[in-house]
């Protein structure tokens, strides 16, 4: 039996942090290593530009540093394709094709575009690219023939999109695509260290690369529960984001320990910062060994990405190959 295809992909907007890392990136893994799955993941570089459009000085390298973490977290390229989205041209025929049939305002009532203008305020995002990327998100997947789209509770409304984009080609022109279902997994809410989203645009984030003193500090700074202000006072670890933390690097036993500590204020946020910085430090080790590997061996790196490029390029000639039979251009 075929297995299924996966599809998902990240923008190089910045370096990994600890929320991509568990929001995605583990999800990404355990499809890969369930056997069940024949995976597609890409570095959307072209979707980076929808709000780094006068800001690419850095995409190259941010490229090439999300090859390296992908590679160092356990994306295996004897498993799943890993490739850039800007190699393969047919996205961009695609996308041009799809957004002559997407309807405006299926594009305009996008619930994730006005909040991504909220997040991003700072920046000029009044532009076509911007409002039309859900588009272009629809290509990347159903290029693939993909059955499941791994995503985030936030990200479904734009799954949907690309279910009835790819309704409408079907309907206008002839059925190619197969309608994707979207893979929600559970994922803990990760906080930044200001309490907020953990995002690169809030300058909140703890990277996946940071280390020692670096890292120790970041985790010092952390938010707790805002209504234990002393030491004596009672905590409440399930509103502490330190202790959401715990519950992903400390053994069970050690977070059953903090919990009932945290409670009867036996134990103090600067210590539990302090066990918690040791337990991330001990857990991303290996994370950070194969980040060193990788970095003296780029020449590694490139070629197993330009392998991904050439495997995901043998699929997409295929589907616009059926494409452009289907809209007969």
């Amino acid at each position: 039996m075929a297995k299924k295809r996966i599809l998902s992909g990240m923008r190089p907007t910045g370096n990994l942090h600890l929320g991509n890392l568990h929001g995605a990136l583990k999800n990404w893994i355990e499809l890969q290593n369930s056997g069940d799955y024949e995976c597609f993941y890409f570095i959307a570089d072209w979707h980076a530009l929808t709000s780094e459009y006068n800001n690419t000085d850095m995409i190259r390298e941010y490229i090439l540093n999300m090859s390296i973490d992908w590679l160092s977290v356990g994306l295996d390229q004897e498993k799943s394709t890993l490739f850039i989205q800007s190699r393969i041209k047919e996205h961009a025929e695609l996308f041009v094709i799809l957004s002559m049939i997407t309807p405006l305002p299926w594009l305009e009532r996008n619930p994730t575009y006005k909040e991504m203008k909220e997040e991003l305020s700072g920046k000029d995002l009044s532009t076509f690219g911007f409002l039309g990327y859900p588009v272009l998100q629809a290509a990347d997947i159903i290029m693939y023939k993909a059955y499941g789209v791994p995503v985030g509770v936030d990200q479904l409304p734009h799954v949907e999109l690309t279910r009835e984009i790819a309704r409408r080609f079907n309907f206008l022109y002839r059925e190619i695509f197969p309608i994707p279902v979207p893979l929600l997994a559970e994922v803990p809410k990760l906080l930044g260290i200001d309490g907020r989203k953990m995002s690169k645009s809030y300058n909140n984030a703890i990277y996946i690369s940071d280390r020692g003193d670096e890292l120790r500090a970041k985790i010092e700074a952390m938010f707790t529960d805002p209504q234990r202000m002393r030491k004596k006072d009672p905590g409440r670890p399930e509103l502490c984001n330190v202790f959401t933390f715990h519950q992903i690097y400390s053994p069970a036993e050690f977070v059953g320990e903090v919990s009932a500590e945290c409670k009867r204020a036996g134990i103090g946020c600067t210590d539990c910062k302090r066990r918690l910085a040791d337990r991330i430090i001990e857990g991303l080790r290996p994370i950070h060994e194969r980040q060193d590997y990788f970095r003296k061996h780029i020449d590694e790196v490139k070629g197993i990405i330009e392998d991904g490029n050439v495997r995901a390029a043998g699929e997409a000639h295929v589907t616009m190959e059926e494409v452009r039979a289907a809209i007969k251009i």
